[in-house]
């Protein structure tokens, strides 16, 4: 497919062209909304199957996007998420397996109950509808988010970002095969074919009402962007400033431990720690192992006159640092007056992405997990386990930090509503 910049002319061909993909996915969302499990599954496991068959294609797609990004002189970072390599292709492909062994959320019966007139009620799980996705630079989010979608029930619309515009395509037509072997509309998920960014926009509209919930996977330009100007809901997080309190009743080693790999794991996600707190109370016995560890792992620390007084590898840190997500090796450190201290500043600085509390004290860990308003709250492991694999969801399609049904990891229970049916026998209301 090429792009509509290529086929069409102006934007009233954008328009109708958007408005046409918008109206064959409400359409198809309707087929797939009835579709069995088996039938889902077949198309996920279809599609799997088509993503390691057409490794080279994929290969070669991808070579495209990367050469164009070098030429751009696009950051080491931005390359690394826009790459594809054997190993990501088959774990694209084992990402669909693992969806569809999931169980299936449709029709789950969430909850009944009886009424003393008789009337017998139950909430089942329904789709949503049709969910738009709109994404930057991993083209692996194509095969992710249709594949969730798919799962609970969803039509798709994808819109992928200009970097990866030519392996989001070639990863598109092998989850349309799946859909075709498992005869369900090519429709239920479609990739928005144009890198204008007029296409964003008008997503962000609902497409005349075919859209139901949109959810953004990119940086935070992107994000703001979607939460400002979205007229549908929103399942997404605009920044991941994530901390990791040690109190001054945490084990050393297991702290050590949780924070080097809190922060350096993988510091360019969304569950790397960005701030590092510690327990005044503890601070002669912590903050100097803690401090170093980061410092000769590689890490940039910037920190308050206490940590300053650690190393003189320690930079100042700055009323900004304490807000900032870096997605890179550098870490805001501070001493901070106990569990309550550490909460104040969660609150005050915090996202209310992730954030963890490494403590032996069990009312300090309960306190902590009771008291911080944050999607995920972790006792004694590392952040970096923000992440739908990690809890069980399989993939997940994005990080919710709002309060609406789906908060947290976004996976395929998350992609579903509810209605009630209500079960009677003759009665009337008086």
């Amino acid at each position: 497919m090429e792009s509509l910049n290529v086929l069409g002319g102006g934007a009233g061909d954008l328009e109708a062209s958007l408005g046409a993909i918008g109206r064959k996915a409400r359409k198809a969302a309707r087929v797939l909304a009835l579709a069995s499990p088996e039938q889902k599954n077949l198309a996920l496991r279809a599609a799997a199957k088509f993503l390691r068959a057409r490794t080279s294609d994929l290969l070669q797609a991808n070579a495209l996007d990367m050469a164009a990004a070098r030429a751009k002189n696009l950051a080491p970072a931005m390359l690394d998420r826009l790459l594809l390599d054997d190993k990501r292709i088959a774990g694209m492909a084992q990402s669909l397996d693992e969806i569809a062994d999931l169980p299936d959320p449709v029709g789950r019966l969430l909850e009944t109950f009886e009424r003393p007139n008789g009337l017998r009620i139950e909430r089942v799980a329904t789709p949503l509808g049709v969910v738009g996705v709109i994404f930057e630079s991993r083209p692996n989010v194509t095969a992710d988010a249709g594949a969730l979608c798919l799962k609970a029930g969803n039509a798709a619309i994808l819109r992928a970002g200009s970097e990866s515009f030519h392996s989001s395509r070639a990863i598109h037509a092998c989850l349309v095969e799946g859909l075709k072997e498992a005869d369900l509309p090519q429709d239920c998920i479609s990739l928005i074919p144009t890198r204008d960014r007029a296409a964003v926009g008008a997503m962000l509209t609902g497409l005349s009402g075919a859209i139901d919930v949109i959810v953004p996977r990119g940086g935070k330009s992107l994000v703001a962007r979607v939460q400002a100007e979205a007229r549908v809901p929103v399942f997404a997080h605009l920044e991941g400033i994530v901390h990791v309190y040690v109190d001054a009743e945490a084990d050393l080693a297991k702290a050590e431990k949780i924070l080097l790999n809190a922060k350096m794991r993988r510091t360019g996600i969304c569950g790397a720690a960005e701030t590092l707190l510690v327990d005044r109370a503890g601070a002669d016995r912590l903050l100097a192992p803690l401090v170093r560890l980061l410092l000769d792992a590689g890490c940039e620390v910037r920190g308050d006159a206490a940590a300053q007084s650690v190393d003189i590898r320690v930079r100042p840190a700055v009323e900004e640092d304490w807000s900032t997500e870096y997605l890179d090796a550098i870490i805001a450190v501070k001493l901070v007056d106990g569990v309550q201290g550490a909460i104040d500043h969660v609150e005050t600085y915090g996202s209310h992405h992730t954030d963890c509390i490494v403590t032996e004290n069990a009312a300090k860990a309960e306190k902590f997990l009771r008291e911080v308003d944050s999607a995920i709250v972790i006792h004694n492991a590392s952040t970096q386990f923000a992440d739908g694999g990690e809890f069980g969801f399989g993939a997940e399609i994005g990080i919710a930090t709002g309060r609406m049904h789906a908060r947290g990891p976004v996976g395929v229970a998350q992609l579903t509503s509810f209605k009630y049916l209500v079960h009677g026998a003759g009665q009337t209301r008086p």
